[in-house]
C-alpha cells in the first residue's frame, strides 16, 4: 500500500462544513496516514484568518490591552467546529495557556502558531489519530534557518511509531526551545518535511483550486489546467510571479524525489496537477506548461565602441550592480552595447551609485536608463523537439502589434523569455496564451 502525506490549507479547514470534506477525503483512502493542517481561513471575502485574528491579538497584549473581548472570538471560531462536529473534547486549558503566553511576550511566532497548533488537535481526535507537535521534532538553527537533517532524523524515527497521525504546520522550535515559524508558505513546508521523513509514496497538497493554471485567471478567462509538471518548470514560473508552492516547500520532497498531487478539497474528483522530478516529452504534453510574467523592470544600456575586445568588461558592469546589492534578471547584449535587465525598485535604491560606478569602471561612450519593463516567461518541456516555437510567439505578439524589446531563449530551451512595455502587458500575455491555447 502507498504512503501519503497530505496537508490541508485554510481554506479547506476554514469551518465544521470544510472539516467534515477533510475527514470524507482522508478516510477514503487508508494509505492518507500523515495529516498536515493550517490554521483556519477565510469562511467568506469579509471573514478574517485565524492566524490574522491571533497577530492583533498578541499586538493587543504587548501593548497593555486588556484582550478577553477579541481573544473570545477566536476562541468560538475554534469551539464552534468542536460543537458542530460534536466532538467530545475541550480546548479551555490550552486557550488559557496561549493567554498566559501572551501575557507574558512568548513572541509573534509563538502568537502565529497556535492556530495551526489548536486545529491539529481537533483534526487529530475528530480523525482518531495521533497528535505530533512539531515543535518537538521540526528543528532551527540559531541563524533561524531549517535543521533539515537533524529535523529529518528525528522525525523520521518518529513518525514509525505511528500509523495515522496529524502533525500541525507552520511551526517548529528554536535551540533554546522557543516557537518559530517558517517566514512563507509555512505549512506547505510541513508538509514537504513531513513527506520526506516518512518516505511518502505522494505529497497530496489539498487547497481550493484543481490544480496549477496556465496562466494568470485575472488576465485569461478560465485557463486550462497544468495535468502535469516537472519541478525545472515550476521553478521557472515561479520566479516569474506564478502563484504556485514557494521554493523552499519543493525541496525536501525534490531531494528525495517524491511527486507533489496538488488537489481541491471542494472537489477531490479532479485528479488536480502533478509536479514530478521529469517527465517524458511525449506524454501527451502541449509544446507550452505555462505562462507567467510580471512588471516593474527597468533596463540600463551600456554602448561603447570595440567593447567585446575588452577582456573583462563585462564582469567590471556586473560587479558594480553586485557592489550596489542589485540583482540582475537579463543581459540582452550585442558587440558594442550590453544590457542589464534589473528591478526597478531595486535600481532606484542605487540608481546614481551604479550609474556613477559604471561610469569609473568602463568609461561607457554613453548609458541610458528605460523604465516600464514587463517580463513575460513561457515555459515548457516540449519546447525542445517544437520547431518554431519562438517564431509563433514572436508573431503572436506582433500581430496583437506589442514591440518586443528584449527576448531571451535559455540553452536548455525550457523557457522564452521576451520583454515588452508595462503597458502592453496584458495584451501579450494574452496574445501568447491563445496561440498555444486557442479559445474554445
Amino acid at each position: 500500500m502507498q504512503l501519503k502525506v497530505v496537508k490541508f490549507g485554510g481554506s479547506s479547514l476554514a469551518d465544521a462544513a470544510q472539516f467534515k470534506k477533510v475527514y470524507d477525503i482522508i478516510k477514503s483512502d487508508p494509505s492518507r496516514r500523515f495529516v498536515v493542517p493550517s490554521a483556519p481561513g477565510k469562511r467568506s471575502k469579509e471573514d478574517t484568518k485565524v492566524t490574522d485574528m491571533l497577530y492583533i491579538c498578541y499586538e493587543m497584549a504587548s501593548n497593555g490591552e486588556n484582550i478577553d473581548e477579541y481573544f473570545g472570538f477566536i476562541e468560538n471560531r475554534y469551539n464552534e467546529i468542536i460543537d458542530t462536529l460534536k466532538i467530545d473534547m475541550s480546548l479551555e486549558d490550552e486557550f488559557k495557556l496561549i493567554k498566559t503566553g501572551f501575557a507574558h511576550k512568548a513572541g509573534k511566532d509563538f502568537a502565529a502558531s497556535r492556530g495551526e497548533y489548536l486545529n491539529g488537535l481537533i483534526l487529530a481526535k475528530y480523525l482518531g489519530f495521533d497528535f505530533i507537535d512539531p515543535a518537538e521534532y521540526i528543528f532551527f538553527a540559531n541563524d533561524g534557518s531549517l535543521d533539515a537533517e537533524r529535523t529529518n532524523l528525528t522525525l523520521s524515527d518518529e513518525l514509525k511509531h505511528h500509523e495515522y497521525a496529524v502533525i500541525p504546520g507552520f511551526y517548529g522550535s528554536m535551540p533554546n526551545d522557543t516557537i518559530k515559524t517558517f517566514s512563507r508558505g509555512g505549512s506547505d513546508i510541513t508538509g514537504s518535511i513531513v513527506a520526506r521523513a516518512a518516505g511518502a509514496d505522494v505529497y497530496e497538497n489539498w487547497t481550493d483550486v484543481d490544480g496549477f493554471l496556465m496562466a494568470d485567471p485575472r488576465i485569461i478567462d478560465s485557463p486550462d489546467i497544468i495535468q502535469t509538471i516537472t519541478y525545472r518548470e515550476l521553478r521557472e514560473l515561479s520566479y516569474m510571479g506564478a502563484t504556485v508552492l514557494h521554493e523552499d516547500a519543493i525541496f525536501p520532497v525534490r531531494f528525495a524525489g517524491i511527486p507533489i498531487n496538488i488537489r481541491n478539497t471542494n472537489n477531490p474528483e479532479a485528479k488536480g496537477t502533478m509536479i514530478v522530478a521529469s517527465s517524458s516529452k511525449n506524454d501527451g504534453h502541449g509544446i507550452i506548461t505555462g505562462i507567467a510574467g510580471k512588471k516593474g523592470f527597468s533596463t540600463l544600456t551600456v554602448e561603447k565602441d570595440m567593447m567585446n575586445a575588452e577582456i573583462g568588461f563585462g564582469r567590471r558592469v556586473l560587479e558594480v550592480f553586485e557592489n550596489n546589492e542589485v540583482c540582475f534578471e537579463h543581459l540582452p547584449s550585442g558587440i558594442d552595447t550590453m544590457s542589464v535587465v534589473v528591478s526597478t525598485a531595486e535600481l532606484n535604491n542605487n540608481k546614481d551609485k551604479v550609474l556613477n560606478g559604471i561610469f569609473k569602471a568602463v568609461t561607457p561612450d554613453s548609458m541610458t536608463v528605460e523604465d516600464g519593463i514587463a517580463l513575460i516567461a513561457v515555459v515548457g518541456r516540449g519546447m525542445v523537439e517544437a520547431k518554431g516555437t519562438a517564431a509563433r510567439i514572436i508573431k503572436a505578439v506582433s500581430d496583437a502589434d506589442v514591440n518586443i524589446k528584449m527576448i531571451d531563449q535559455g540553452s536548455s530551451e525550457l523557457n522564452v523569455i521576451i520583454g515588452i512595455n508595462e503597458d502592453d502587458f496584458e495584451k501579450a500575455l494574452k496574445a501568447i496564451y491563445y496561440e498555444f491555447c486557442p479559445k474554445k
